[in-house]
């Protein structure tokens, strides 16, 4: 190992992939890592069982004898038993999830299993980084090698953004890098379905009677796709639907009715606990059903559409879709009871019904 100078440091070549390291031949802990474009100074100790990194800075900004001073002080502090910040450092974005994904408030384990998930397939490489060597470029670059995804490369980074500033609550971290970012324009495409009784034709020709009955419940609801693929028997009462956990991070109850219970009667008996069970699916429930003109959201507009239409207010509309009121007065104050909005089910369901020609 050599003695890591201002001389081995200037003249070290840049890697032309990867990072190379390099260790101090006296302070145990010094390295310079060196890249295909920076030098960065790190003093690295193993805390726990675990391998602790803190980041000194870059070369040539800080020069040898800086980073050597800064690493003997850090070995003085930790032999003392002091500077727990230092030992610590910036946690790793893995680490930074973990911290996320484990607050008592955040939206439904399906949202946290598809976060997960989000990161792992395009933030993998960044996983075990401590957050402050992940860079504004590096940001950058990420959200532009999305670009033919804009919603999806817009969705990624600010997942990463909350995971930051969760993180920043405790670390002494800078701000998000995610602040270099010009966000791509997004365009909803707004589908409902216009002409119902041309969506019971489609329906009918489906070869699949558990997608039929899908696409159906979601009209005739409002859910959400995740809300309905993974919706469970004993979530399904005589009056009512519970969900005891759902996207804003709450419960949620929805008055059904008669016609409802119609709707599902095909599927009672197909499997004990999935409404829509699939045999082949991991997760023992329909994920991802095609082969329909209009997508699963598509039904949901179109319930919030259609209720409108008929008379029911814009506020009573948000309470079935389960959207959060904007005002505080809505938020916590105002708590309709089922009975409250039967009527207004009574009424969507029954403009459906005429609308798609459906008779039970």
């Amino acid at each position: 190992m050599p003695k890591l100078s201002e001389t081995f440091a200037r003249r070290v070549p840049q890697t032309k992939t990867g990072t190379d390291k390099h260790w101090d031949s006296e302070i145990r802990g010094l390295v310079l890592f060196v890249g295909k474009r920076s030098k960065t100074w790190y003093f690295q100790k193993d805390v726990g069982g675990q391998t602790k990194r803190i980041m000194i800075g870059r070369f040539p900004v800080i020069s040898a004898q800086a980073a050597r001073q800064t690493a003997l002080g850090l070995t003085l502090e930790m032999s003392r038993g002091a500077g727990k910040v230092a030992q610590i450092g910036a946690p790793t974005l893995d680490a930074s999830i973990e911290g996320y994904l484990a607050r008592p408030k955040l939206r439904s384990e399906t949202h946290k299993i598809g976060l997960r998930q989000q990161f792992d397939l395009h933030l993998k490489e960044w996983l075990r980084l401590p957050l402050d060597e992940i860079s504004k470029k590096m940001v950058v670059e990420k959200h532009r090698s999305l670009s033919d995804r804009p919603s999806a490369a817009n969705h990624l980074l600010k997942n990463f953004r909350a995971v930051w500033n969760h993180a920043r609550r405790v670390h002494d971290l800078p701000e998000t890098p995610t602040l270099a970012i010009e966000w791509f324009e997004e365009r909803l495409d707004g589908q409902t379905i216009g002409d119902l009784r041309q969506w019971r034709t489609e329906l009918d020709s489906l070869t699949n009677p558990i997608h039929q009955v899908l696409y159906e419940f979601l009209l005739f609801t409002g859910f959400r796709k995740s809300e309905a693929l993974t919706l469970r028997w004993d979530s399904v009462r005589e009056d009512h639907i519970h969900l005891p956990m759902t996207k804003n991070g709450r419960s949620f109850d929805l008055p059904i009715l008669q016609l409802h219970h119609e709707i599902l009667a095909p599927l009672r008996g197909l499997s004990k606990t999935w409404v829509f069970p699939s045999p082949k699916s991991r997760n023992g429930h329909v994920t991802n059903p095609r082969n329909f003109p209009w997508s699963l959201h598509a039904h949901r507009r179109t319930f919030a559409t259609v209720a409108v239409e008929a008379g029911v207010l814009e506020e009573i509309v948000g309470r079935l879709l389960n959207h959060t009121p904007l005002s505080i007065t809505g938020q916590r104050y105002v708590k309709p009871s089922l009975e409250a909005l039967r009527p207004s089910m009574e009424i969507t369901c029954d403009e459906l019904s005429r609308r798609t020609g459906l008779k039970r």
